[in-house]
């Protein structure tokens, strides 16, 4: 089990304590927003996606392809790291704390970095790639929001979330372009090798 920052522990104790006077609405929808903002940054991909593999463009199609696998990357890397630091739970340590979230995850499911906040920053940043300004006016605040309000329900330090939004980020950016040049190449070569129909002349009458 790793030390935990004294600024990271500070933070989480004033969020925490700013989350339990908010109304009870609020404790609902912050416990609901993280899967839901994930299902969106999920669907918004898809948009930008799909119509690129419907193109004869074989570097956007490669790109649209390679996207989604990426952010499978970023999530295991997570997991990967997750493993390795065994960081405890925020939420166990100290008891006496309230969290929104209503229960802690169970003993094993480490803190650091956030899978959740991983995803969202994956997700966030194959959108970028794909379509720069829905990248930047909606996915980066959702994913950033998502990331936030798992400190808000009080299930990870702020330095949990911070590191996973910038892993997945960093892991997806990287990679992606990595992965699309051999795909294209692939595509080229399969339009060049598909045979072409056989035109006819129109028989004159």
């Amino acid at each position: 089990m790793t030390d935990v920052p004294d600024i990271s522990v500070e933070w989480y104790r004033d969020v925490v304590d700013f989350a339990d006077a908010t109304p009870q609405p609020v404790h609902w929808f912050a416990t609901h927003f993280t899967e839901g903002a994930l299902l969106l940054l999920g669907l918004l991909l898809v948009v930008v996606a799909a119509p690129k593999l419907f193109r004869p463009d074989a570097r956007g199609r490669a790109l649209a392809l390679a996207a989604p696998l990426t952010v499978l990357v970023a999530y295991a890397a997570s997991e990967g790291i997750k493993s390795l630091v065994a960081e405890d739970r925020p939420c166990r340590t100290p008891a006496d704390l309230v969290i929104v979230a209503g229960h802690c995850p169970p003993v094993g499911d480490w803190s650091f970095p956030s899978n959740h906040a991983t995803i969202a920053g994956a997700l966030a940043a194959a959108t970028l790639l794909l379509h720069r300004r829905l990248g930047l006016l909606v996915a980066a605040p959702l994913a950033l929001l998502a990331a936030i309000s798992r400190t808000f329900v009080g299930v990870h330090y702020p330095h949990d979330v911070a590191a996973g939004l910038l892993l997945g980020a960093l892991v997806t950016a990287a990679l992606t372009p990595l992965v699309a040049r051999p795909l294209a190449d692939a595509l080229r070569r399969r339009t060049t090798r598909t045979p072409h129909p056989l035109t006819h002349p129109t028989p004159r009458p």
